[in-house]
């Protein structure tokens, strides 16, 4: 990860819900939920997570609330932004733009409803951590997504790419 900040991750990062307003984001009410997220005493900040909408906002939606998280977090709080897709190509872009929109770190969920092999889990994840250089937490929850990434597989991950930092695991 050269060139790459150093940030520490500890403490409760909450995933962060997107108001909706008349079917749109609500970008008032998520600015001022992200400050009421700092002011209580969350120590870093999740948006565009499942529980933030990933999977039903538009793309411009998705990039829209990286973007108001970050300028609203102002460095104070470390912003870890949902980036995972169903399609590699398109994690990939979520999370370049998530680095370029200054988040510290990206949590990037197994892909959903294809299924993918182990050899296919490590292929996504090894070509999104190759493409960027912030850290990456891998999100596993097979419940939602019907695949579950092996520890065999994250520890392989872990050895070939520095920027595999950490998972959340529900499964």
């Amino acid at each position: 990860m050269t060139g790459a900040k150093t940030v520490t991750f500890r403490g409760s990062f909450p995933a962060l819900i997107t108001p909706m307003k008349d079917g749109k984001v609500d970008e008032q009410a998520f600015r001022k939920f992200v400050n009421w997220q700092i002011s209580e005493g969350s120590h870093g900040l999740v948006p565009v997570g499942t529980t933030g909408e990933s999977p039903t906002v538009t793309p411009e939606e998705h990039k829209r609330l990286v973007e108001i998280c970050v300028a609203e977090a102002k460095g104070r709080v470390p912003v870890i932004a949902g980036t995972g897709s169903n399609s590699t190509a398109e994690a990939i872009e979520y999370t370049i733009h998530a680095k370029q929109a200054g988040a510290d770190a990206a949590l990037v969920v197994v892909p959903y409803y294809n299924k993918p092999t182990q050899d296919g889990l490590y292929a996504h994840f090894k070509a999104i951590a190759d493409a960027v250089d912030i850290p990456i937490f891998v999100y596993n929850v097979p419940g939602r997504t019907v695949a579950n990434i092996s520890v065999e597989t994250l520890a392989r991950l872990s050895q070939d790419c520095e920027n595999i930092v950490g998972t959340k695991d529900a499964s």
